[in-house]
């Protein structure tokens, strides 16, 4: 992401979020600008930015903070490309695995993470920093539908 991709980082964020909406799920109101001054590396697709990847190190390895794809470019590819490309930089960078949290059960969440191998994480297995993403996310108010901790081994 280059600083000027900053407003389209921001206005692709809220655009996905609508569709969270548009399917029944009440979210706390997010500021997008906050996941910019916080994330580690953030990837941007499109020209102008229509899709990116927020990573952060929790435990000592990347985790996936968001992901998200304005609507009006879904379904064409960007996030998986978007997921790929994270963990190339991971394996990259010596990272074994990568983790994420999410809804459990909405098909663009749990789901499509899993068809792209990730597992389950069992709590006993969390590390102390995705215990605090957890409870930070808990205390934001996004636990509105079951939430999962996933992991997926990068070698």
């Amino acid at each position: 992401m280059r600083p000027e991709d900053v407003p389209d980082v921001v206005a692709t964020s809220l655009a996905a979020d609508t569709v969270f909406a548009d399917a029944g799920v009440v979210l706390p109101p997010d500021d997008p600008r906050e996941l910019v001054g916080h994330a580690d590396r953030i990837l941007v697709a499109g020209e102008p930015v229509c899709g990116l990847a927020a990573t952060v190190t929790v435990d000592g390895h990347t985790h996936l903070e968001q992901l998200a794809v304005h609507p009006g470019h879904g379904r064409r590819g960007l996030g998986s490309a978007l997921l790929e490309a994270v963990c190339a930089e991971a394996v990259g960078r010596g990272d074994r695995e990568l983790t994420l949290t999410t809804f459990r059960d909405l098909p663009w969440n749990g789901p499509w993470y899993a068809r792209r191998g990730f597992v389950p994480l069992a709590r006993g297995e969390w590390g102390p920093d995705l215990e605090r993403v957890w409870e930070a996310e808990e205390r934001a108010g996004i636990g509105v539908l079951p939430r999962i901790a996933m992991v997926r081994r990068l070698v």
